[in-house]
């Protein structure tokens, strides 16, 4: 079996802590024994040990995972742990307290760490500001650190420090927008991290931000205890005339200051390239976006161009790439993050935020409308490109990969096919993410490729790939082959003139003027939407819809594929015939948009309920996490089950702000009321049993889960090793559904303390009931799966059982 280790030693000082601190130097090293990636199927043989309570503090030379041992790894002279061994295992410190106490933990290069058996997220991608909060006892305290795949050879650091305050500021990771000289400045949108080392909730604290002598006071919401938020505070910057400017932020309590920090702006003129900030609507943080303004403006709507970034690119250098465009302006957005979800799930939600938010601003001409991007962004502008068509003239991605099955991250690959039933229910959850499934849509606009012929990052065979693909079936795309040139060959390899020129050529068609439909999805909560036709409600959830229809003067003909109800806008329609799968409909005219629905042959009928699937909730389980989230957890279950709920609702807390520079409320079941948090997204730890939230949301559920049993329907399963990830609509919302994270007893909850869901593009269903034995990779110990019919109930046709 292969080895692992991970090392950690000291990180750069901080001045946010106190000079005292203890660097970790000396440990145990086991591995590989875990497996994750972007799919709901995962291994790891420690969580399985730890899960099922046999986990045995390790000594060296004592037996770890199937018969390897641990161990012992000493740090080198440069204070890191590095090697080629560094792969899918943990290591094992410890720290000897002299007193029970709160702690700051940093380490970077890991995926997760368990704290005294408590699970904190990693700094995966090393970015070295994951100041986290932990809870120390008397005595001995055990630390085991999860490492990834392939980073070793970047080495691997970590410390403990103790704060000289309980709560304090941390502007390492901040978010702040640009003062553009002649815009309105007056009410900026900007955030930091607040660090709260105590064991209470903070409530009611106050940042005053000044910015040459105007101070605006924005109160934050609640921080959990022992926990870190970023919070959005406001400025008003309006009366920052110089070309050098800062902020000075106080940070307050009941009216008293507790810390104070002071940063810089950065001053623009309105001609250069800048950043803005805006709140989100995915969870209400503050993200950013950067823009390449227009070169002289002569008051024609300009073109618009959305440019989607790659790995470790942020977005205000990925416009600082192009020069100034006399007929558009370019936005690019965040993905959340420089890595974030690669574009997929909310990665895609923050790109088409972007979007609307440069429309209403810019006000570009509707039919010009371009994406772009390079790297990580060139598989962004494949995947949007392919969910969203009909909303661009043209798509040209470089130097990308078209999906994250045949390319992946650090993540991991989507798996191309299932090898059985189990997965083949748990990977259609992934459809939305499949390109070469979408390729049609492509047909909506034009297409240019643009890739160096000597890339070694991202092999020019994916860019060949696609050029067979689109050689099959699409009339209008371009392909060239930069010579010499490797990943970046410079700003050229995203600010390629022909580029442009061939967007300058394509326009976004009139919907009245579009005669041929050929429109695929795989969630019409996510793209239901192509020109005169919308895919409101599918047969199977998730698994391919495709409409193939033909317009001849006012009479339509075509085929489908998995559509349960079908839309037509036949506003500029008179009386015709409709041929659906060689079945034809009168349509006498009058109608606005014509509902057809599919039965035992088609008929015309209404517009689906608000309450059922359709094309703002079509499920999956990663549904829930949007429309402002938040998480729920139990506190009227044993003193064991409490704590797992708010260490883990804490831990996917934490694990949100690191991939999605995000923010979420954590709330007791106590304090929960559904009222005051209509049309969000809720997510329940624990079970019925144990959290009171539970009652108020899921009781129509057909899957249950209490203390000791979860029911699927009439199917039954007992003990206290199930775990279960599930979901349902809030009946009390059109827009917002529920999660449950939870499982049967403590063996349960701990198997399901996992959270890929938060790993771009992977795939979960409506509903996972599982065993903690599935950690040791056994994939039948997935006892149940599937996706829930259109009214939001069981389906035998879309389910596997073991």
């Amino acid at each position: 079996m292969r080895r692992l280790f991970l090392a950690l030693a000291l990180l750069a000082g901080n001045a946010l802590f106190a000079q005292d601190g203890y660097v970790f130097k000396e440990g145990l090293m086991s591995g590989p024994c875990h497996q994750y990636g972007r799919t709901a199927l995962f291994t790891d043989q420690l969580a399985y040990a730890f899960s099922n309570g046999s986990l045995q503090a390790p000594t060296n030379g004592s037996n770890s995972f199937d018969g390897e041992h641990w161990q012992t790894v000493t740090a080198g002279e440069d204070g890191a742990f590095s090697g080629k061994a560094l792969t899918n295992g943990y290591i094992y410190v410890t720290y000897n307290s002299p007193k029970a106490q709160t702690a700051i933990l940093n380490i970077a290069g890991h995926s997760m760490v368990y704290v005294n058996g408590v699970p904190h997220a990693g700094d995966m991608y090393r970015y070295g500001w994951m100041f986290t909060p932990v809870q120390l006892k008397q005595g001995v305290n055990e630390f085991y650190i999860r490492t990834m795949k392939g980073w070793g050879r970047q080495g691997l650091r970590a410390k403990l420090t103790f704060p000289a305050q309980p709560v304090y500021l941390s502007v390492a990771d901040s978010t702040m927008p640009f003062i553009v000289k002649g815009k309105d400045n007056s009410g900026l949108w900007a955030a930091v991290v607040v660090i709260n080392t105590s064991d209470k909730a903070l409530k009611g604290l106050q940042i005053k931000a000044t910015v040459q002598g105007k101070t605006l006071t924005t109160t934050l919401p609640d921080i959990a205890p022992l926990a870190t938020r970023k919070v959005g505070f406001m400025m008003d910057a309006s009366a920052a005339a110089s070309d050098h400017n800062s902020v000075a932020l106080a940070l307050s309590s009941q009216n008293k200051v507790i810390d104070h920090k002071e940063m810089a702006l950065k001053t623009v003129n309105a001609s250069e390239h800048y950043s803005s900030t805006f709140v989100s609507g995915i969870d209400g943080s503050v993200q950013y976006y950067a823009i390449s303004p227009q070169l002289n403006p002569g008051g024609k709507a300009p073109a618009l161009f959305l440019s989607v970034h790659g790995a470790e690119v942020q977005a205000i250098n990925q416009a600082n790439a192009y020069k100034y465009k006399d007929w558009g302006v370019l936005a690019a957005p965040t993905n959340r993050r420089p890595r974030g979800f690669n574009w997929e799930d909310w990665g895609r939600l923050d790109a088409m935020e972007v979007l609307n938010i440069a429309t209403q601003e810019f006000k570009p001409d509707p039919e010009r409308i371009y994406l772009t991007g390079h790297s990580m962004g060139g598989h962004g502008t494949w995947i949007l490109g392919a969910t969203f068509p009909g909303k661009w003239a043209a798509i040209a991605p470089c130097s990308g990969y078209p999906t994250l099955m045949g390319y992946g991250s650090a993540d991991g690959l989507i798996p191309d096919s299932p090898k059985n039933n189990t997965e083949e229910i748990l990977l259609r959850a992934s459809n939305p993410s499949n390109t070469f499934k979408l390729a049609n849509n492509y047909k909506a606009g034009g297409v240019y490729i643009l890739h160096g012929d000597s890339d070694r990052v991202v092999s020019v065979d994916y860019a060949r790939q696609m050029k067979k693909i689109l050689a099959n079936f699409h009339p209008d795309f371009s392909y060239y082959e930069y010579p010499g040139g490797e990943h970046w060959y410079g700003d050229t390899c995203v600010d390629w003139g022909p580029l442009f020129s061939y967007f300058k050529w394509h326009t976004i068609p009139a919907d009245s003027s579009v005669k041929e439909i050929d429109f695929t999805t795989a969630s019409t909560a996510i793209s239901s939407k192509y020109h005169w036709v919308q895919v409101l409600q599918q047969q199977h959830a998730l698994a391919y819809s495709r409409v193939k229809l033909r317009r001849t003067g006012n009479n339509v003909s075509g085929t489908t594929e998995n559509v349960q109800v079908l839309a037509l806008d036949l506003k500029d329609f008179g009386a015709g015939d409709i041929v659906l799968d060689g079945q034809t409909i009168k349509y006498n005219g009058g109608e606005k948009v014509l509902y057809l629905q599919h039965g035992a042959q088609w008929s015309i009928g209404k517009a689906p309920a608000d309450t059922d699937k359709g094309i703002v909730r079509n499920g999956t389980l990663k549904e829930a996490f949007n429309h402002r989230m938040v998480f729920v957890y139990g506190t009227i279950g044993t003193a064991e089950e409490n704590a797992w709920s708010l260490n883990k609702a804490r831990y996917d807390a934490e694990t949100w702000y690191y991939r999605g520079n995000g923010a979420v409320d954590i709330v007791a079941d106590k304090d929960f009321k559904a009222g005051d948090y209509a049309d969000r997204g809720v997510i329940i730890y624990g079970n019925a049993t144990t959290n009171k939230a539970y009652s108020l949301l899921m009781k129509n559920s057909p899957v249950q889960m209490s203390r000791g049993k979860i029911s699927v329907g009439d199917k039954n399963y007992t003990g206290d090793a199930l775990a279960g990830y599930f979901m349902y609509p809030r009946m009390d919302s059109k827009i917002a559904a529920v999660a449950v994270i939870g499982g049967t007893g403590l063996k349960g909850m701990r198997a399901a303390e996992a959270n890929q869901y938060f790993a771009g593009g992977s795939g979960f269903p409506d509903y996972m009931i599982f065993s903690v034995e599935l950690l040791k990779g056994k994939e039948t110990e997935v006892k149940t799966a599937g996706f829930y019919d259109n009214e939001w109930k069981l389906s035998a046709k879309d389910e596997i059982s073991n």
